[in-house]
């Protein structure tokens, strides 16, 4: 049976208005997103790697073109392939304006990465200062959560932080903020073990004032 021809053609152009909406906001084309919009396409379209067009902005950092998308009802909890989302990765790259778009549009701060862990996480690794105390302040994300490496933010900010001042105000703000100092990683090591073992001193200072152990309790 053949398909109607106007159907058919309605398909068509949906999916091409969905493509060049993708396109405009990973090139962060504002005028040409917001028309893409009012001509129907789909904000929740996805390419072939799962990303939706407010992922594709988020990537470039385009801010402008994400604060678009979710007042035009993007859903922003839509995970790519690789499980990226536009809370997550403003999160993880200390992208705050964007993060805090994602908040307010209702991003489940419960949402885990490819590493399971939430955006927290690596923002910490990375010391992102202003998004850690945003996160923490501004949304429910839980301070203690643990990724599939056994890790939580305070963990990831010492095993794979530099140990300068950095991530020593991180690990000073997720302690401020309720990060319990003694749970350790999966080998039972707690992070003032970790801490003093690559000579972090006024880390592991920060962490025996807020009652750490050096071996798990």
């Amino acid at each position: 049976m053949q398909a109607e021809p106007g159907k058919d053609s309605g398909s068509r152009e949906g999916k091409s208005h969905d493509a060049a909406l993708l396109d405009a906001a990973k090139k962060g084309k504002e005028v040409d997103v917001r028309q893409y919009i009012k001509e129907g396409a789909d904000v929740n379209a996805q390419d072939g790697s799962g990303r939706t067009p407010a992922m594709l902005a988020t990537l470039g950092g385009h801010t402008e073109v994400v604060r678009i998308l979710l007042e035009a009802g993007a859903d922003v909890n839509i995970q790519a392939d690789n499980l990226d989302n536009p809370y997550l990765y403003a999160g993880a790259e200390g992208l705050l304006d964007i993060l805090k778009l994602t908040i307010e549009a209702g991003a489940d701060t419960k949402r885990t990465n490819r590493f399971g862990g939430t955006a927290l996480i690596p923002a910490a690794e990375h010391a992102h200062l202003d998004v850690i105390e945003y996160l923490l302040t501004g949304s429910n994300v839980d301070v203690n959560h643990v990724n599939n490496l056994g890790w939580t933010a305070l963990m990831e900010a010492v095993v794979l932080g530099s140990g300068g001042e950095p991530h020593q105000r991180a690990v000073e703000l997720l302690i401020r903020h309720g990060a319990d100092v003694n749970i350790p990683d999966r080998d039972g090591v707690t992070a003032l073990s970790h801490a003093q073992s690559r000579g972090f001193t006024e880390i592991a200072r920060l962490l025996e004032q807020a009652g750490a152990k050096a071996d798990s309790p």
